[in-house]
């Protein structure tokens, strides 16, 4: 169960069992001086908790939307402990499934901006192109977007939006485009493997080894420093539960007339993430969507 954070008194809970009180999730991207675990452990009261503008706006934005707790990874996971940040990483994905609601916020998107400009910081952020992104666009009920300020930009999937804001159907095309996510799997909310199985392995394979665990229902421990050899026991353990032969459909490049193939090293394996940039079709090698 995760360690959450009460919004008002800042103080740290963690819920034994499976009853977990109702619970906002962030998503972000980290920057240079995040406040982490160790810093705000055993903090008397809310009032010598440090200031920090991303805390302190999704604290804020879960009380005004009815929650007492907040999780963040920065602060809820005791990274010093390698058995506690091995149970997160494996967790994680159900931490945001099971969430009430997951906050986005975009650090490096401005107030005021129009995210359908293509010119926009939005269609920009560096919160598209992080790894973790994937399984927490798709893991939680909700999705809300906010930029730097805290502002409400829309959310991911239909639903109700106030006056002033993008529509639900025209942000959720534009995440669709950003992403390459087709909008049905981005309405549907809640999301694990079974739920968009038109996208073969292959396609899922190209974001980071660990943080498709949750995507793929595998359960891996993490060994630290084990680089590529993280995504070789990955592709190990989806060979053992799944029967989705496009895991081996990888190593191609486009050229402008054909298809050659990447050195394969001897190895039915892929040797890193890279190997799945391949063209959605390839005729007789990869289930086509």
């Amino acid at each position: 169960m995760p360690r959450l954070l009460h919004v008002k008194t800042r103080q740290f809970k963690e819920f034994i069992g499976h009853t977990v009180s109702p619970y906002a999730i962030l998503s972000h991207t980290w920057g240079p001086n995040e406040l982490t675990f160790k810093d705000i452990q055993g903090l008397p009261s809310s009032d010598t908790f440090p200031k920090d503008s991303k805390i302190d706006g999704c604290c804020a934005r879960a009380l005004q939307d009815g929650y007492e707790y907040v999780w963040i990874d920065t602060i809820c996971i005791d990274k010093s402990s390698s058995a506690e940040l091995s149970e997160a990483i494996n967790s994680m994905f159900d931490w945001y499934y099971n969430s009430s609601v997951c906050y986005a916020y975009l650090s490096d998107v401005g107030p005021g901006e129009d995210p359908l400009d293509p010119g926009s910081s939005f269609h920009r952020s560096r919160w598209f192109t992080r790894g973790w992104t994937l399984q927490e666009l798709l893991a939680p009920a909700a999705v809300l977007f906010f930029d730097s300020g805290w502002n409400y930009i829309g959310r991911k999937q239909l639903g109700p939006d106030g006056s002033g804001h993008t529509s639900s159907y025209i942000l959720m095309e534009l995440v669709a485009n950003i992403t390459k996510i087709p909008t049905t799997v981005l309405q549907s909310g809640r999301c694990r493997m079974g739920r968009f199985r038109h996208q073969s392995i292959a396609e899922k394979m190209k974001t980071k080894s660990y943080s498709l665990l949750g995507l793929f229902q595998i359960n891996m421990p993490l060994l630290y420093g084990e680089g590529d050899r993280a995504f070789q026991r990955l592709q190990h353990e989806l060979i053992r539960v799944s029967d989705d032969e496009t895991i081996f459909a990888w190593g191609f490049i486009s050229t402008t007339s054909s298809y050659t193939t990447r050195s394969r090293s001897g190895s039915l394996l892929a040797s890193s993430l890279r190997d799945f940039e391949v063209p959605y079709e390839v005729s007789g090698l990869i289930i086509i969507r």
